[in-house]
């Protein structure tokens, strides 16, 4: 039974190293502003130095704010930016800014979940972690290419959930705390507008300047929170009402004990606490 584990897990893998026949048409490159050429309201014009990509270190002009779209970020120098660039059919280069650039908002995110999960769950916090790794591994290396090249999806994800599924389980022994506070700070410190997809164009032009976008996204966030809370209030809700019921005579601040131990048991004993969440967010 070991081996033919062992079999699976290598021709799971071998996967990865598979040729694809898809080829990119655009590229995404990464700049920061320079100069503000021109701007009106919402025009601007803009000088951009590339940082990333193919024309690295070639400075490009862009415009911004020329098509007819309400909250429209306004650009400053020093803004570092995704840039998508493509070329037409008579090889005239096109540039369209279609974000931010975020890694460095995201590296203190990042920090800030590894020293919770370490600091509370120590040894198992690591181990929980080199899972989440291998499952965002199996996803980024595996999962989305193959799918990406034209793959079939369903079977690419099945059989990307059979390496998940063991990894996650077997290394993962560690609870997440989540605050609202985290998602509103690091929308705004990250400079997420809530623009990066295609349904929030269609909505503004619908409905010009009637939805926050940016508004919309956190909510968002703070609905998909409400899964785990749901979870630990209605336990602890349950919890307390027969603690109660059994005993009568007992005080808040022991009623309050005896209603927790059972959530941090849960959390201790649970493997996987917070892997559907974090996927539930790729």
């Amino acid at each position: 039974m070991k081996k033919l584990f062992i079999l699976i897990f290598v021709w799971l893998f071998s996967f990865f190293w598979l040729g694809t026949s898809a080829l990119a048409r655009e590229e995404t490159l990464e700049g920061k502003v320079t100069r503000i050429l021109e701007e009106k309201q919402p025009y601007q014009k803009l000088e951009i130095l590339v940082t990333k990509g193919s024309l690295k270190d070639k400075n490009i002009t862009i415009e911004s704010g020329n098509l007819p779209m309400s909250n429209l970020p306004k650009y400053l120098v020093g803004d570092e930016l995704v840039i998508n660039y493509g070329q037409d059919f008579q090889g005239s280069d096109n540039f369209y800014i279609t974000d931010y650039v975020r890694r460095s908002a995201l590296f203190w995110l990042l920090a800030i979940f590894v020293i919770i999960a370490v600091a509370v769950g120590r040894w198992q916090g690591m181990s929980s972690l080199f899972g989440l790794g291998i499952s965002f591994l199996v996803i980024f290396k595996f999962i989305l290419p193959k799918i990406s090249a034209g793959s079939d999806p369903v079977q690419i994800a099945i059989l990307g959930s059979l390496v998940i599924i063991p990894a996650t389980f077997l290394l993962s022994h560690i609870s997440l705390i989540i605050t609202g506070i985290l998602a509103h700070t690091f929308v705004e410190a990250s400079k997420l507008t809530g623009f990066a997809s295609e349904e929030a164009g269609f909505l503004q032009a619908y409905k010009p300047g009637l939805i926050n976008i940016r508004g919309l996204l956190l909510a968002g966030i703070i609905i998909g929170v409400l899964g785990i809370l749901d979870d630990i209030t209605i336990s602890q809700s349950a919890i307390v009402q027969q603690l109660k019921s059994a005993n009568p005579k007992l005080k808040a601040g022991k009623l309050y004990k005896k209603a927790i131990l059972p959530l941090l048991l849960l959390f201790i004993d649970n493997p996987h606490p917070y892997h559907p969440y974090c996927f539930a967010y790729i």
